[in-house]
């Protein structure tokens, strides 16, 4: 029987660690749980990268504003173009589901830009320019707007912009021809919980939400009621244990690539998580919550086997592996850390035949 194979992609910040090299393209090897460095791009300070969903593209966040690429068989790289966002440099991107339109939140500017997608996959003309108004329950840094996810509903109808300064999830409904977008609810976190990412379900009945802050995430179902959406929040589960360590901040949120699972890692206490999804109801349990050996995991993941998991540790400038025993609730270390300078985040991406 062939096996799936798969690379997978790292995004850098360049800045400070005088690499041009923003995105680090490897092979994994998924029976041992392990990665091999296999390619680099030049790009600068690659915040965040994104698949289409035709898994035929990928776009990355950079300065100037967001580069496209063709996706090879060999699971190499091949630039199409760039494109500016007309703002500050953003934090995050997302197609919708048809990959008509790429969408960028800013959390410096706490701007959303929406671009068309060319039949290429090329970035093409700005669509919608929106700013997030407004000042939190205390005007300091984090309060203030701040976007840091932009993501569409599985319907392809409402985009959910997070932003983390002003504790809310903004939605937005799609024009599908022009690309404006139009504010038509809004999702309340707790005040000062400072929700970072979002995650819909495979069916998009269920939205999960990262809180930065309060390092939890909360479960919220949705459906399309007489036209509009519906969001009713039926659960919130914590990040850490319950001897965690202080001043903790959660930060990285990914589903497995069949659902069952969802991580998330937290800042300061530096660890991984991982809950098991409950396909019924949508809620989350909690399998295991354990250190990370290293500092600051900004993205976790588990691999495509959910047998293995990485950490990309933005302050030590690691990526630490992990052999998973999810029905005992183990991370065990596997093998040697890899350097990666400031790590962001990490795809998997299974190579077409």
């Amino acid at each position: 029987m062939k096996k799936d194979k798969y690379v997978a992609y790292v995004s850098t910040y360049t800045i400070g660690n005088k690499d041009k090299y923003g995105i680090r393209i490897y092979d994994v090897d998924l029976e041992h749980g392990r990665m091999v460095e296999k390619n680099q791009v030049e790009i600068t300070n690659s915040s965040y990268i994104s698949i289409s969903h035709n898994q035929r593209f990928l776009y990355s966040i950079t300065d100037f504003g967001v580069e496209a690429y063709r996706i090879l068989p060999s699971g190499d790289l091949e630039k199409i173009n760039e494109g500016s966002i007309n703002g500050m440099r953003g934090c995050y991107l997302s197609t919708d589901y048809e990959d008509r339109f790429l969408f960028v939140g800013g959390y410096h500017d706490g701007k959303i830009t929406a671009l068309r997608v060319r039949e290429d996959g090329g970035i093409g003309e700005i669509t919608e320019e929106i700013y997030h108004k407004g000042l939190g329950s205390i005007a300091e840094r984090n309060f203030r707007p701040h976007i840091n996810c932009v993501k569409m509903t599985r319907d392809n109808k409402y985009l959910c912009a997070a932003d983390l300064g002003m504790d809310h999830t903004n939605v937005y409904r799609l024009d599908h021809v022009n690309g404006r977008l139009r504010p038509i609810d809004m999702i309340r976190s707790e005040q000062e919980s400072a929700p970072r990412h979002l995650k819909f379900s495979k069916d998009g009945k269920y939205l999960y939400i990262v809180h930065e802050l309060k390092n939890c995430i909360d479960v919220y179902t949705y459906q399309e009621i007489n036209g509009n959406p519906e969001f009713e929040k039926i659960q919130s589960v914590s990040t850490l244990n319950d001897y965690h360590a202080g001043g903790s901040a959660a930060s990285a949120l990914n589903i497995s690539v069949d659902f069952q699972y969802v991580v998330s890692s937290n800042a300061g206490d530096n660890s991984a998580v991982v809950f098991k999804v409950d396909e019924e109801s949508g809620k989350l349990e909690k399998l295991l919550c354990l250190p990370v050996s290293g500092d600051y995991p900004k993205d976790a993941n588990l691999f495509p086997d959910n047998r293995h998991l990485v950490s990309l540790n933005h302050e030590s400038n690691t990526m630490t592996f992990f052999n998973v025993d999810l029905e005992k609730g183990l991370l065990i270390m596997n093998g040697k850390e890899i350097e990666v300078p400031q790590p962001n985040c990490i795809i998997f991406h299974k190579l077409s035949e």
